[in-house]
């Protein structure tokens, strides 16, 4: 897979193949940041999480673009040692970095010390696990206020509507092919 803007734009990094595994397609993740830069997103001055990080390649973009600091929560660690083989191959700052090989549950149950600028959740199909990760992300203070948070999900799973995400703004609701990209403001 390739990086698709910013210093690292061109590179390639590795990807984990096998059940549960589907990183953003290059159109995919052109659509989503061409959204992100559209809401006024400066990469400059955000923190990212990316929650079921997976290849990670979605901070990963992010931290091309100059990112202040990213997090990466997986729970395999086959996923997450190939996110910091990744991360390390491409000579990105170890300060700019975490992360964090744990049940994104367990991690979510601690407040930050600082909230999270932009989050990004792409769970697992077929496991329900948005709402609860949202639900417990805002919570526990994990999304700032204003931030923008992105979900990844499959086309059948519609926007909730109910809780505490109630109070974000949904700004965007597409669909490329099976999967779905939600996108609020917190």
């Amino acid at each position: 897979m390739r990086i698709i803007g910013g210093q690292y734009k061109g590179r390639s990094i590795k990807t984990c193949e096998g059940p549960g595994y589907r990183p953003a397609t290059m159109k995919v993740r052109e659509s989503i940041f061409s959204m992100l830069m559209a809401r006024g997103v400066d990469f400059e001055e955000v923190r990212v999480v990316d929650m079921f990080a997976g290849s990670g390649s979605l901070a990963i973009e992010c931290l091309s673009r100059g990112a202040r600091e990213a997090w990466f929560v997986e729970k395999s660690n086959k996923a997450a040692g190939l996110i910091r083989k990744n991360l390390a191959d491409l000579g990105v700052d170890k300060k700019r970095i975490r992360v964090v090989s744990k049940d994104l549950f367990g991690v979510l149950s601690k407040k930050p010390e600082i909230p999270f600028d932009l989050v990004f959740i792409d769970p697992p199909y077929g496991k329900d696990l948005l709402v609860p990760a949202l639900e417990k992300a805002l919570k526990n203070e994990w999304i700032a206020p204003g931030a923008i948070v992105l979900a990844e999900v499959e086309t059948s799973v519609s926007a909730p509507t109910e809780g505490p995400i109630a109070d974000m703004e949904l700004l965007t609701d597409r669909e490329y092919g099976q999967t779905r990209i939600l996108l609020w403001r917190n």
